[in-house]
């Protein structure tokens, strides 16, 4: 295992996967950076062979070459999504497109005995907020009353039964605005007067709002989890909307029935990572709002992002769950 290299999915100037990088570079462990939608064909290329003993192969990239059956494990980061075979020119250009998806990301998913952190698989499976929410219920984590509907009026009537009610989306999307600049829909207040009858169009999500002190957010690496209150200054209720006015400190003790939870979850969908969101309310009680499989983490304090980059970076050095 000592000349066994890391694979390191992701797109160039993704700092999240850069100080793992760093990290497993001082501890002398090999590893290689490929970006499969940006680097192929151009400056990189891949061969592989699938037969008696399963698939081996070579993998060439700018600047590394490595034997395709010597990978201990994958960091599935944030490649470069693939193009949009729909807005191709050309029939050969949409051909490429998806072949270039299917080929290359299917011969890494293939690496024979690797542990992914995660598996992009296991990822799309466990990205979808109403099975989220459901399976955090099942373990036991406090999940506020939600309703997910494309009916006018079971929105009004849930909005009309509770004090306060949020809306966000049943997944995250960036809009682009007539500048051409994306815009993100945040989670935000709503009253029972505003619901149209334009919510027939699509699933709308609508939670009962948590009176909440703090946020969490909790990054989980295997059996480690490593947490991080977030404080904003003034009333804001999603921090996601301007980082600025948010400040992080390490969370010293978290719940053993969180800890158990959290577990239990990343169990059930197969992951090795996961990064969590609770909402802390005046009576210490931790509110389960998302669970994000490749969510980010090197925004946090100082000490817990250090924690989890060295869990990390034991977990892909070991090849195995940490």
């Amino acid at each position: 295992m000592v000349h066994s290299p890391v694979l390191v999915v992701t797109s160039l100037g993704d700092v999240t996967a850069d100080l793992v990088l760093h990290e497993l570079c001082g501890r002398g462990v090999p590893a290689v950076r490929l970006d499969p939608a940006a680097d192929f064909p151009d400056t990189a290329h891949v061969s592989s062979r699938i037969g008696g003993v399963g698939l081996t192969g070579d993998l060439t990239t700018a600047t590394r070459h490595l034997d395709l059956s010597s990978v201990r494990s994958v960091y599935w980061r944030r490649p470069t999504p693939y193009g949009d075979p729909r807005s191709a020119e050309s029939s050969g250009q949409r051909f490429t497109v998806e072949q270039s998806r299917a080929g290359y990301t299917g011969v890494l998913l293939a690496l024979p005995g690797v542990l992914h952190v995660n598996h992009p698989v296991r990822n799309r499976a466990a990205d979808y907020k109403p099975v989220q929410l459901a399976t955090a219920a099942r373990l036991g984590l406090a999940v506020p009353e939600t309703l997910i509907t494309n009916s006018p009026v079971e929105a009004r009537k849930f909005a009309a039964e509770h004090e306060s009610v949020i809306y966000k989306p049943v997944h995250g999307v960036h809009l682009a605005g007539e500048d051409g600049r994306n815009r993100t829909v945040w989670t935000g207040r709503v009253h029972s007067s505003e619901i149209d009858d334009s919510i027939a169009l699509c699933p709308h999500l609508f939670q009962s709002c948590v009176r909440k002190v703090a946020d969490i957010r909790l990054a989980a690496v295997g059996d480690q989890v490593f947490a991080t209150r977030i404080d904003t200054d003034g009333d804001h209720l999603d921090w996601r909307q301007d980082q600025r006015l948010i400040t992080c400190s390490p969370v010293p003790f978290v719940p053993p029935d969180i800890c158990e939870a959290v577990r239990s979850y990343l169990d059930a969908f197969g992951l090795v990572f996961g990064a969590f969101d609770f909402a802390l309310d005046s009576d210490g009680r931790w509110w389960f709002l998302e669970c994000n499989p490749n969510g980010q983490w090197a925004f946090v304090d100082q000490p817990t992002t250090k924690a989890i980059t060295t869990a990390l970076a034991d977990t892909l050095q070991k090849g195995t769950t940490a």
